[in-house]
């Protein structure tokens, strides 16, 4: 006759039998959450898709350099850079537009080919003094990272012009591993909004102009942030002009801070990341002042524009022959250099004017155009 089992004996083989049950489903749990989180950096769910596309990439082959137009509407010097690209090789360069929404550049909108649908399909609409200047810069990097032979980065406006034959501008950038970011200290009261604090400290502020020249991984950093650039919509914002229909509210607008985001962002989040000890701390692209502020009282300092009468060689080679840059807020001098190289300070210029452009040309600065060409173009 079978023994039966004792209800004692059974409730601990029960039990028994669901601690190995428990104990087997924790140690799955544990080597899953172990494998998950030694996946290969490679893995598409392992990093966020940005880093993924943008990621440090070894790059093996010819580099080139994006150059990034901020335009308004069209390129007005087209014919300029046409000429200047025309004397390039093609495997040497990219070109990418922001332009206003909408607009195609084609034959009839365009004297060059070399712009033929290059604008961005995903462009904003740009207001100066916003932060949708910010935002239109970042898109066009983030169009130029797309390509993993872009490995220098030129940012320039509709008015910018070049000093040099192609050549020389891409041994120039090439030949130093820095980023061109002028960005010096702030001192001024007014562009600095306290309640930035503490994400952007007071002694990290920076200011500099926004034409930029960028090494790929400092072009990545700008695209990826997501933090300080929440901070800059909210904080850094241009001071509304004098309205006199608003009488005495007028004061109370007078008194927010006057933030400019594009003179601001770059430098700033740059010093953020710990990165200011890898750039040239100037920009490339040289612009003439008006400093005077006398009966200016709302405008303050202004780019001039360059036109045909003082576009002449004497003027250009003025501008060829500057090796250093002072900034008085630091009381620093910055030496021009390129890997310990004395070198001129700038490559390219802003404002010019139609006129000055066809002078450039006639004078052969950037290679041999005929202006008579411009009476039939496309404007």
């Amino acid at each position: 006759m079978t023994k039966k089992p004792s209800p004692i004996v059974g409730r601990h083989v029960i039990w028994f039998s669901w601690k190995l049950v428990i104990t087997f489903s924790a140690s799955l749990c544990v080597f899953a959450l172990f494998r998950f989180h030694y996946q290969p950096a490679d893995l598409s769910f392992s990093t966020p898709l940005t880093r993924i596309r943008y990621s440090h990439e070894e790059f093996h082959g010819r580099a080139k350099i994006a150059f990034l137009f901020l335009a308004c509407r069209n390129l007005p010097l087209d014919f300029l850079w046409g000429s200047f690209f025309e004397n390039a090789d093609v495997a040497n360069f990219s070109i990418y537009i922001h332009s206003a929404p909408g607009f195609v550049f084609d034959e009839s909108t365009t004297r060059s080919h070399f712009f033929y649908g290059r604008q961005l399909s995903n462009s904003i609409q740009v207001l100066w003094g916003e932060s949708s200047m910010i935002e239109a810069e970042r898109l066009l990097l983030t169009a130029a990272l797309e390509e993993p032979a872009n490995q220098r980065f030129v940012l320039l406006s509709d008015s910018c012009v070049p000093l040099y034959n192609f050549s020389y501008i891409y041994n120039y950038v090439m030949a130093s591993q820095r980023s061109f970011v002028d960005s010096f200290l702030d001192v001024k009261e007014g562009r600095y909004n306290p309640k930035m604090s503490p994400k952007i400290a007071r002694k990290k502020w920076r200011k500099g102009s926004q034409w930029i020249t960028l090494v790929r991984s400092h072009a990545e950093v700008i695209v990826d942030d997501e933090v300080f650039l929440s901070i800059f919509k909210r904080f850094c914002k241009r001071r509304p002009p004098v309205d006199a229909s608003k009488g005495k509210l007028n004061i109370k607008l007078q008194k927010q801070h006057n933030c400019i985001p594009d003179e601001h962002y770059m430098p700033t989040l740059l010093v953020m990341h710990g990165l200011e000890g890898e750039l040239e701390r100037r920009t490339l692209t040289y612009t003439l002042w008006n400093q005077s502020a006398t009966k200016m009282e709302n405008k303050g300092w202004h780019p001039l524009t360059f036109t045909y009468g003082n576009a002449g060689p004497r003027n250009i080679k003025k501008i060829k022959d500057i090796n250093h840059v002072y900034y008085a807020a630091e009381s620093r001098a910055e030496w021009c250099r390129s890997n310990s190289t004395s070198v001129p300070c700038f490559l390219f210029a802003r404002k010019f004017s139609l006129g000055a452009a066809m002078r450039l040309l006639s004078e052969g600065v950037v290679g041999r155009f005929d202006t008579a060409a411009l009476l039939d173009a496309p404007p």
